[in-house]
């Protein structure tokens, strides 16, 4: 067993959550600077319709990606469980048939993709001002989306291996590079949002180079290789992984609504707005990430190790963890509006003034975004498949869809931006209301296979 797979079950919790969640959180806030760094880099290099044309491309970034959470959690969910039972012969072969399974599904996206890349684009809702941007954004995408997948998808598996760290290394190393190629394809070569598109995915191949040192380490338990095709294993990894899919898809949706809300009420120059919102957005959002990456290994660890103490423990780590993440991200909207903004460069007065204001609403969400956030996780990682699946529809699908048609026709602008932290904040109410007492009262906790 490796030295974190001991401290998992030795160890104090709160040790090992610190020792999962710092790595976690800088890894995928590095991770997050990459979307960030397109979008200042873009804004500055190329300008606001260059800006909102990558925008509109971002669902298909988001649907990339989250293939590679799918199978990553699924697999990565499983691989700890059979690691916690001590199956290490099986928990190779999860690993195995993840890595498989996930090519597939994204090798097809990306020839359908490329082949109608324009059509597309005007699906996205690409106008004549954007249009040229967009397709050169999701042209790159299409053809090399896979390897940032393959990328998140062996971080996942490294990570619930017992190497956080250097999973939080390959992230680094990508951010690194992502910014270095950026400045070079934009400024230096004048390459604009095609050069954006292509140092994004060089950049992921760095990090995939320093995940593959993984697989060099004496005890690595993934170095030994094993692939037992099992229709069985197959569908758990599928089904487990399937509500990261779904949150993921979530935010598909989420841009989608929000592009076609703040459009019919200020056009290109709204869209331009959101766009900061949302590199914004995904930078913090991200960070978010940091707290399931911790509480997932460790939760389905124990689920596998039959450790309900142990895992009532961990929920209340993570609570306390979101809520002061929650606070502190708020804190920086409320008082760093103004700086966030003019880090993209925008020449537009109204546009920059319509992101401020949004920056100062949207960011209430994250009070609530957190805790939702862990309740998804936890069940999600003791595969209990139905309730996480009821959380991410609600509050991706649900509330926020609802929220975006209707508070605009009462609230204007301001709604738009309240529609994010209103769904969220409906969702919390409702898990306090209905779940967390059973999830911390419980005496013990039922593993279904």
């Amino acid at each position: 067993m490796s030295g974190t797979h001991g401290d998992l079950k030795h160890g104090s919790v709160k040790k090992v959550f610190l020792k999962y969640f710092f790595p976690s959180l800088l890894g995928m806030m590095l991770m997050s600077i990459n979307i960030l760094i397109d979008g200042v880099f873009v804004g500055n290099g190329v300008g606001a319709e260059a800006l909102a044309g990558v925008n509109l491309a971002m669902p298909v970034f988001s649907l990339i990606f989250s293939i590679s959470l799918w199978i990553g959690i699924g697999g990565g969910t499983l691989y700890s469980i059979y690691s916690g039972e001590e199956k290490m012969a099986k928990a190779r072969s999860v690993f195995s048939l993840g890595v498989a399974s996930a090519l597939v599904p994204l090798l097809i996206i990306g020839v359908f993709g490329y082949l109608n890349v324009e059509a597309i684009a005007n699906v996205l809702g690409a106008n004549s001002d954007t249009l040229f941007h967009t397709v050169e954004y999701l042209t790159v995408l299409f053809l090399f989306g896979w390897l940032m997948a393959l990328q998140q998808l062996l971080s996942i598996f490294v990570r619930n291996d017992g190497s956080p760290t250097l999973s939080m290394v390959a992230l680094g190393v990508t951010a690194i590079v992502n910014i270095g190629l950026n400045y070079y394809m934009i400024f230096i070569l004048k390459l604009g949002v095609f050069g954006a598109a292509l140092a994004t995915v060089l950049a992921s191949v760095g990090g995939l180079l320093v995940l593959m040192l993984h697989f060099l380490k004496k005890h690595s338990n993934l170095r030994q290789l094993s692939f037992q095709w099992s229709w069985k294993m197959l569908g758990g990894i599928f089904s487990i992984g399937f509500p990261s899919f779904l949150a993921e898809a979530g935010t598909l949706v989420f841009v989608v609504g929000y592009n076609l809300a703040i459009v019919g009420l200020h056009g290109t120059e709204g869209v331009a707005a959101f766009s900061v919102v949302n590199y914004l957005h995904g930078f913090m959002f991200l960070s978010f990430f940091g707290i399931e990456a911790a509480l997932q290994p460790m939760i389905s660890y124990y689920h596998g190790a039959k450790k309900s103490d142990r895992i009532k423990e961990t929920v209340k780590i993570g609570e306390k963890t979101s809520f002061i993440l929650g606070c502190s991200l708020l804190l920086i909207g409320l008082f760093a509006a103004p700086l966030l903004v003019s880090l993209f460069g925008l020449e537009s007065n109204e546009v920059r003034k319509l992101a401020v204001d949004g920056i100062r609403l949207f960011f209430i969400g994250y009070l609530f975004l957190g805790f939702n956030f862990v309740y998804m996780t936890y069940f999600q990682s003791i595969m209990k498949i139905r309730p996480s699946i009821t959380i991410i529809l609600l509050r991706s699908f649900v509330f926020i869809l609802l929220l975006l048609w209707l508070l605009p026709k009462f609230m204007g602008i301001a709604g738009v931006w309240l529609a994010l932290p209103l769904a969220e904040m409906i969702v919390a109410i409702l898990l306090v209301s209905f779940s967390r007492k059973h999830v911390l009262g419980q005496k013990q906790v039922v593993r279904h296979t």
